[in-house]
C-alpha cells in the first residue's frame, strides 16, 4: 500500500527524474575528469581506465541482481541503498593512494548504481496507470542526458576553481541530499511479487527466456554496442580524420545528450501514435540509425560537421531503441510480478554489447582503419533493424504478453 505522502503522477515522475539525474552524475564523473587526473596524479591513463572498465562490468552484472531483488524487496529501499553507497564511494575516491584503490571503489560504485533503474521501473508500473507509463519513462530518461550535460559543464569549472577532487565531493553531497529527499517523498509500495497473478507469474517466468526474449536481448546487445561504442570512439575518429580533437571533445560532450533528449521524445511519439509495439518501433529507429551510419561513411573525410551530426544522430537513435526495449518491454510483465527482473536482465545486455564493442571498435580501427569501423556501425544497425522487425509481430499490446 502507498504511504500517506501520496504524490500525483507529475510529482512522481519529477522525483524519479532527479533521482536518475543524481545517479548519473555520481557514475560518469570519473570518466569526465580522467584526463585531469592523469595530469594531476602519478597514476597513468591505463591504470585509471581500469576503474571505468570495472564500473561497466559491475554495473551490468549488478543489474540482474537488482532486477531480481526489485520484485521481491521494497524497491524504495533498494534505491536508497544504491544512492547511499554511491555517495560514499564518490566521497572516498579523492582519498585513494593508488589507482587500484580507485578501481575497487569504482567497481563497488558500479554495483551500487545498478540498484537504481530496475527498482525505479518496478515502482513506475505500480504507481502509474499504463497510459502514463511510456511518457513517464521518457521524462525520467532525461535524467541521464541532463546528468551528462551537467557533468561536462561543471567538471571544467570545478577543476578551474579547485581540482579534480571537487567533482567527487560535489557529487557525493548531491547523492547524500538525494537520499534524504527520496526517503521523504517516495511512496512505499509492496514488492511486485506479492501482488502478482499466479497464472501470469507462471506464464511470464517462461516468457523471460523465450526465443522472442532472447532475440530482444540480442537486439539490446547490438544497441549497447553502438550507443556506447560510438560515443566512446567518435572523438578519436574525428581527431584522426579531421585533427579537431580539442574542439570536438567539448562539442560532443554536450551535443550527444541533447540529441538523445530529442530522440527520446520522437521515439515515444512514434511508439504511442504510430506503432504501439515496442519491437516494431525499435526496428524503425534502428533503421534510422543504419541510415545515419551510412551517412557517416559518405561524409568521412569530407565534412567534420556532418560527421559529428550524423554520429550524434546514430547514438541518439540507439537511445530511442534503448527506450523501446529496456523501458517499454518490461511493462508487459507487470501481471507476472517480474517487471524489475526483466528490466535488470535486459539492461545488463546493454553493457555486454558495450564491453564487447568498445574493445572491438579499437581492434578494428587499429587493424583496418576508421573506414572499416564505420562500416561495422552500419552493419550492426542493419542487423538490429532486421532482428527487431522480424520479431515485432508476435508481441500483442492488447494481451500484454509475448505470444
Amino acid at each position: 500500500m502507498l504511504n500517506k505522502r501520496n504524490l500525483n503522477n507529475s510529482s512522481v515522475v519529477t522525483l524519479f527524474m532527479f533521482t536518475y539525474f543524481i545517479s548519473y552524475i555520481t557514475r560518469i564523473n570519473f570518466a569526465a575528469v580522467i584526463a585531469e587526473m592523469v595530469n594531476a596524479t602519478p597514476f597513468s591513463k591505463t591504470s585509471l581506465s581500469l576503474a571505468i572498465t570495472g564500473i561497466s562490468v559491475t554495473y551490468g552484472a549488478g543489474q540482474i541482481i537488482s532486477g531480481i531483488c526489485g520484485d521481491r524487496i521494497n524497491p524504495k529501499k533498494l534505491v536508497t541503498f544504491g544512492l547511499a553507497l554511491s555517495a560514499a564511494m564518490n566521497f572516498l575516491i579523492p582519498f585513494c593512494a593508488s589507482a587500484w584503490q580507485m578501481t575497487v571503489l569504482w567497481c563497488i560504485n558500479g554495483f551500487a548504481q545498478s540498484f537504481m533503474w530496475p527498482p525505479i521501473v518496478a515502482l513506475l508500473t505500480i504507481l502509474l496507470p499504463s497510459d502514463a507509463y511510456s511518457r513517464a519513462t521518457v521524462k525520467i530518461s532525461w535524467g541521464s542526458s541532463l546528468g551528462t550535460i551537467f557533468v561536462y559543464l561543471a567538471a571544467p569549472l570545478l577543476i578551474h576553481v579547485s581540482s579534480w577532487k571537487a567533482i567527487f565531493f560535489v557529487s557525493a553531497a548531491a547523492g547524500a541530499i538525494m537520499v534524504f529527499v527520496w526517503n521523504v517523498l517516495c511512496p512505499v509500495v509492496e514488492p511486485a511479487q506479492k501482488n502478482a497473478d499466479a497464472k501470469q507469474k507462471s506464464k511470464n517466468a517462461v516468457s523471460v527466456f523465450s526465443p522472442i526474449m532472447l532475440c530482444i536481448m540480442l537486439a539490446i546487445i547490438l544497441q549497447g554496442a553502438l550507443r556506447d561504442g560510438v560515443t566512446t570512439w567518435m572523438p578519436s575518429y574525428i581527431s584522426d580524420t579531421y585533427n579537431l580533437s580539442s574542439v570536438i571533445s567539448i562539442l560532443t560532450g554536450v551535443l550527444l545528450p541533447i540529441f538523445s533528449i530529442v530522440c527520446f521524445h520522437l521515439s515515444e511519439r512514434l511508439y504511442n501514435k504510430v506503432f504501439t509495439n515496442p519491437l516494431k518501433c525499435a526496428g524503425i529507429i534502428f533503421g534510422a540509425g543504419a541510415f545515419s551510419a551510412l551517412m557517416i561513411q559518405i561524409f568521412t573525410g569530407v565534412s567534420a560537421a556532418m560527421s559529428v551530426v550524423f554520429s550524434a544522430a546514430l547514438t541518439g537513435s540507439m537511445h530511442g531503441v534503448n527506450l523501446m526495449l529496456i523501458c517499454m518491454v518490461p511493462a508487459y510483465f507487470k501481471k507476472g510480478g517480474n517487471v524489475s527482473t526483466v528490466s535488470g536482465v535486459l539492461n545488463s545486455c546493454t553493457y555486454i554489447g558495450s564491453a564487447i564493442y568498445t574493445y572491438g571498435a579499437a581492434l578494428i580501427s587499429d587493424n583496418f582503419g576508421w573506414g572499416a569501423t564505420v562500416s561495422s556501425w552500419t552493419l550492426i544497425a542493419i542487423v538490429g533493424t532486421v532482428v527487431c522487425l522480424a520479431i515485432g509481430y508476435p508481441l500483442s499490446k492488447k494481451t500484454g504478453i509475448f505470444e
